[in-house]
């Protein structure tokens, strides 16, 4: 029998907005974390060459490899082996590789709460066993050694991810080599999702590799890089342990899509372009941080990085999803429900993407400010 695991419910709120818009409904799409961006016009011109002059097939650029490297030497002044770099279907195959090829069926995995869906579910999809931490306000929904300290016993391994989802906090650097530190102090093998680099509202976040060189490093191209539709990500691993995780990427996804690695090789040169997004994203972030007083919305996490607001709404329901799903419908602005990032607490929040465009969020939040004004109080 095969493991039950919940669904991904930020997706039938995007059914519903779909089939809203396919009657003629103004949607403005907030539930997912989807640049709505396009490629790099090189990356979109570079495909289109490519496209006329070569068939494809399963392949591995040792080109992008190369130049993902050299990102790390640039932006964190690590020196990273270009074969160390498994280029994958999308972050999400990463994931399933890092964890397949890390841990024995049984094992304990930890999990910052509220934090990425599916994290918990991947980890019961594979026959393991999620250990979810509380990460809340008290500790600006940041892990930190102490939770590392009070696991008992201590978990196989863990997941940090920073900037994080949902709540776009941001671990400091001593905060991460802390964190490494006591990783390292209680054998806890460490998988870093760093998806959401380069999309920063102060200081760059560092990479765990700095202080775990034996972390297995997950990113993405769909972020940053704006490539949601062109799944490609990659992951970096242990100089000891590549064949052992190339075997078991090869093996569950073959290779990654040739077009993408051709285009994300053109994109990684589109910085100035690129940065342009970031400075989009920091303008919404301002925008919603001035008017989440008017929708009552004051308890929220630190949006420090990535692009999103984790507001708590237990003012309002103790049913997250049925709150979004009725705001889509009478707004036409989907949102994520707690629920997705958090079975316990989630219940009294939502997740709002600002990674659309400026006028979007205006228009947004002109929807949002008098419906979340008629919406009735309840008692906590």
């Amino acid at each position: 029998m095969s493991t039950r695991i919940d669904p991904f419910y930020a997706m039938g709120i995007s059914r519903i907005a779909h089939e809203a818009k396919a009657r003629g409904a103004s949607i403005i799409h907030m539930e997912f974390g989807q640049p709505s961006t396009g490629a790099p016009a090189a990356a979109i011109a570079l495909a289109h060459k490519v496209l006329d002059q070569d068939p494809m097939g399963y392949w591995e650029s040792p080109d992008l490899k190369a130049r993902i490297a050299r990102h790390y030497a640039e932006t964190q002044g690590l020196e990273i082996a270009p074969d160390r770099i498994l280029l994958t279907c999308g972050a999400s195959p990463g994931l399933v590789a890092a964890l397949a090829g890390g841990f024995a069926a049984g094992a304990r995995i930890a999990i910052a709460r509220p934090g990425y869906v599916a994290y918990r579910n991947a980890i019961k999809a594979l026959k393991l066993e999620p250990v979810e931490i509380a990460c809340g306000p008290d500790t600006d929904y940041r892990l930190t050694p102490a939770h590392i300290a009070a696991l008992d016993p201590a978990p196989a391994g863990i997941i940090i991810a920073s900037p994080a989802n949902p709540t776009g906090a941001i671990i400091p650097d001593e905060g991460l080599k802390a964190l490494a530190q006591a990783c390292q102090a209680r054998n806890i093998r460490i998988i870093s999702d760093e998806i959401y680099h380069g999309l920063t509202y102060g200081a760059p976040c560092r990479s765990m590799l700095a202080y775990a060189p034996d972390a297995v490093v997950i990113n993405s191209f769909s972020k940053y890089f704006s490539m949601v539709a062109w799944r490609l990500g990659w992951m970096a691993v242990p100089q000891d342990q590549v064949v052992h995780y190339r075997s078991y990427a090869a093996n569950l996804f073959l290779t990654a899509p040739s077009l993408s690695q051709h285009a994300a090789l053109a994109a990684m040169d589109c910085q100035t372009e690129l940065d342009g997004h970031v400075a989009a994203y920091a303008c919404n972030r301002a925008l919603m941080l001035e008017a989440l007083p008017s929708l009552g919305l004051t308890a929220f996490a630190p949006p420090d990085g990535a692009f999103y607001i984790y507001a708590d709404i237990g003012h309002l329901t103790h049913d997250s999803l049925a709150f979004c799903e009725k705001m889509v419908r009478e707004t036409g602005v989907a949102t994520a429900p707690g629920v997705d990032f958090d079975p316990v607490d989630g219940a009294r929040f939502i997740r709002i993407s600002f990674a659309v465009s400026t006028d979007q969020v205006r228009e947004a939040l002109a929807r949002l400010t008098p419906w979340f004004a008629r919406q009735p109080h309840i008692h906590s």
